[in-house]
């Protein structure tokens, strides 16, 4: 009987648990676009509520050193976080620092660019992966570029990867949004 209702507050706790896990939101307004000398500031990382952004690899085709760089959403005023390496699209990788369940990420982007979310366990191996073939175009020539959604789940989530840009072209995340595993 103990063990019984040892087991059923273990699983009473655990359900509380996951009904209590709070989306986080990773929003990129602390960041600066432009240095005082009006050039686009560059980093090679970006660490925001407990998430670190890199490249998911270094430059092959350069010597140069890998970078990130924020874009500014001209009709929001939103800032987005992109590869700043324009002549070779590398991945961007949201690394957590304790596994998660979904990710969400709002993007905007070159009319016609594909763009791809993949979710990978602590190993590396790919666990979910969400892909449009096309980002959304504007409607009509004065509209603001649209924004739009895509979602990846999956158990412990160690990090996910968004790319798609091809040369010249950009994919830039608005927001992350992540609910943490407990």
């Amino acid at each position: 009987m103990k063990r019984a209702t040892a087991t059923l507050l273990l699983l009473l706790g655990a359900m509380a648990c996951a009904w209590s896990a709070e989306e986080v939101v990773v929003d990129f307004e602390q960041a600066v676009t432009l240095l005082a000398d009006s050039k686009a500031s560059r980093v090679p990382r970006w660490e925001e509520k407990g998430v670190v952004f890199t490249l998911a690899h270094e430059p092959k085709q350069t010597k140069g050193k890998g970078m990130l760089m924020f874009f500014t959403h001209l009709s929001t005023g939103h800032k987005g976080i992109v590869c700043a390496m324009a002549t070779e699209p590398i991945p961007v990788r949201a690394t957590f620092a304790k596994p998660v369940s979904s990710v969400t990420i709002a993007f905007w982007g070159s009319t016609g660019t594909p763009a791809v979310v993949e979710a990978f366990d602590a190993e590396g191996k790919v666990v979910d992966r969400a892909k449009v073939e096309s980002v959304p175009a504007r409607k009509a020539l004065g509209d603001p570029v649209p924004m739009f959604r895509m979602t990846v789940k999956a158990s412990n989530i160690a990090y996910v990867e968004f790319s798609g840009p091809r040369e010249g072209e950009y994919l830039a995340a608005d927001e992350l949004r992540f609910t943490p595993e407990f």
